[in-house]
This record gives C-alpha cells, sequence and structure tokens, in this order.
C-alpha cells in the first residue's frame, strides 16, 4: 500500500490563495448613467423644454440610468465597496421606479392630490440622498459635490410638488443640471485616470 503523502495533507490545512480581483472600475459606467438620465429630465424640470417632450426621459431611466446604473452597483458589491454598492444599487432602482410611477401610476392617481404622491416619492428619495452625502465625506470631492447637489436637487423638487411651486421645481431644475454637470465630471476623471494610469483629472480625495 502506497504511503499517503504528508505534503498534500498539509496543502488541505491551508487557506485557498483567491487570485486577485480583476473587476474593473464600475464607478465611471454608474456615474455617466446617472448623469446623462439626471441632465434630460432637470431640462424638463427647468423649463427649458416643451413638456410634451419629457416622454424621452423614460427610455434613459429605464436601460441607462436604471439598468446599468443597477448594474454598476452589483459589479460595486463584488469589488467589496458598500457605498458605491449601495449608491447605484439604490439610483439604479430610483431610475426604473420613476420609470413605472410616471408610466403606470401617476396617470390614475386624483388629478387635485397626484402632487402629494409625487411629493412623498421624491421626499423618501431626498432623505437617502443626505444621508448617503454624509457617507460621501470620506469618498472624494467630485463624488461629494454630485451627493451634496442631488440632495438639494431633491429638497426642492419634493417642496415644489407638496407646495405645488413651479418656480421652486424650476430651480430644482437648474440644481439637477448642476448635479449631472458634477457627476459628468466625476465619471469623466474616474476613467480617463483609470485608462491614463495616472491622475490626470483631480478628483479630490478625502479618506
Amino acid at each position: 500500500m502506497a504511503e499517503a503523502n504528508p505534503d498534500s495533507t498539509a496543502q488541505l490545512d491551508q487557506p485557498r490563495q483567491l487570485a486577485p480581483d480583476s473587476t474593473a472600475d464600475p464607478g465611471p459606467l454608474g456615474l455617466a448613467g446617472f448623469a446623462s438620465t439626471t441632465f434630460v429630465l432637470s431640462c424638463f424640470n427647468a423649463n427649458l423644454l416643451d413638456a410634451s417632450l419629457s416622454a424621452v426621459v423614460l427610455p434613459l431611466a429605464l436601460f441607462y440610468g436604471g439598468l446599468v446604473q443597477l448594474l454598476a452597483g452589483m459589479w460595486e458589491f463584488r469589488r467589496g465597496n458598500t457605498f458605491g454598492a449601495t449608491a447605484f444599487g439604490s439610483f439604479g432602482a430610483f431610475w426604473l421606479s420613476f420609470a413605472g410611477y410616471v408610466r403606470f401610476v401617476a396617470p390614475h392617481l386624483p388629478a387635485a392630490s397626484a402632487h402629494q404622491a409625487t411629493g412623498l416619492y421624491l421626499l423618501v428619495w431626498a432623505v437617502f440622498t443626505v444621508y448617503m452625502t454624509v457617507a460621501a465625506l470620506k469618498t472624494n470631492g467630485a463624488v461629494l459635490g454630485v451627493f451634496a447637489f442631488l440632495s438639494l436637487t431633491f429638497v426642492l423638487l419634493s417642496a415644489g410638488e407638496f407646495a405645488q411651486s413651479t418656480v421652486t421645481t424650476k430651480v430644482g431644475g437648474w440644481s439637477g443640471l448642476v448635479t449631472a454637470v458634477v457627476a459628468w465630471y466625476a465619471s469623466f476623471a474616474a476613467v480617463t485616470n483609470a485608462t491614463w494610469r495616472r491622475s490626470a483629472l483631480p478628483t479630490w480625495p478625502r479618506a
């Protein structure tokens, strides 16, 4: 009978060495999807385009802002990034739910009180974004800027719905445009720095 190899037994007791995670950073993709969809919707909230064209938001909300951002969030889980997973996963769900709300729910709400439902919907996202802004204090200046302006945007849009104030909603639309531009920059800087393999564009790390 052949003797057992003691080396092979010892190997079983050793922890497995996992291969390094080669998953690319999904952050720039998620930020780009968020920025693009936010920009288009904010053009209508700011009253820059005729409201009759606002249906153009829905495909972006479903696929780029919604599905792609949700996937980015799941990839952030894979990378062990709790903040990115929570942010992209949640805002991907926001855009998907927004498309569903606009298409299937809002048209059937009582006209006299529909603004209250919309205001409540926006309010819960304002709460989420504000506490994510606190967490973003430990990320970088670009991401923090996105969350700070987005918090302001949600607060203004929610207040505008509850008060039925077109002026407040319009200001919220302009705040959303600023949010989109900052998010585009954060995406641009991240993907450029990763591709060039150096800090070509500043993101002002805060951690």
